[in-house]
């Protein structure tokens, strides 16, 4: 069994299934090792979780005099994240757990500057303060047809910010991941179209492979 921490996350836009396969994955290492947390961004502690409320409350403003400027909102995920690394990630990785968390920097890369065209150069230099050398071990981009996606979205009761953006954000934000990804060792890249066991066991797999789970 890997003695070291392991961090990883999954990356992919809404109606990915990303969230899903991050849950099934941590349920079936539970069994195996309870040096397991599960996490998310924007969120996965108290603070954060505060954080990720006004996010969202913002979004929802139907007056747009008082909407977050982009960089505003792009401060908040960042704030979130310093959180979140300084109370949750950091502990975990000095404890030697294995992480797998549900959105990371990719995403601020993939929304903010892809998507809506914030500096990359403000969010680097913001990084390097809070990040330090914490980066992901093994990442999973899940990438999904168009129709699938639009499909899963339809059939949510509750919805966020993120269920409600343009199908182009959409295909953008999925290329901006794609792009990330690309010839990179760390980055598996897995069509999640549709819903099978098959899916599931090749993540499975190939932690099991990375941890040395026989």
């Amino acid at each position: 069994m890997y003695r070291k921490s392991f961090f990883i996350v999954f990356e992919g836009i809404e109606g990915s299934g990303k969230s899903f396969q991050a849950r099934i994955l941590f349920n079936k290492l539970k069994r195996i090792s309870k040096n397991i947390i599960l996490t998310r961004e924007p969120g996965g502690t108290r603070s954060a979780e505060i954080i990720r409320k006004i996010i969202l409350k913002d979004y929802f403003e139907k007056n747009k005099k008082i909407k977050f400027d982009k960089y505003t909102d792009t401060l908040l995920y960042l704030a979130a994240r310093n959180e979140h690394i300084k109370n949750k990630i950091l502990p975990a990785i000095k404890k030697r757990k294995i992480i797998i968390c549900d959105r990371f920097v990719d995403s601020t890369m993939a929304y903010q500057v892809y998507g809506k065209k914030v500096s990359a150069k403000f969010i680097k230099n913001i990084h390097n303060e809070i990040l330090k050398k914490i980066k992901p071990n093994l990442t999973f981009v899940l990438k999904v047809k168009k129709q699938s996606f639009l499909k899963r979205l339809k059939k949510r009761k509750i919805k966020n910010r993120y269920d409600n953006f343009p199908v182009k954000f959409y295909i953008k934000a999925q290329n901006a991941f794609l792009k990330l990804s690309k010839n990179k060792k760390n980055y598996i890249v897995l069509d999640s179209s549709k819903d099978t066991s098959q899916l599931q066991n090749i993540i499975f797999k190939t932690i099991k492979k990375k941890l040395g789970i026989k």
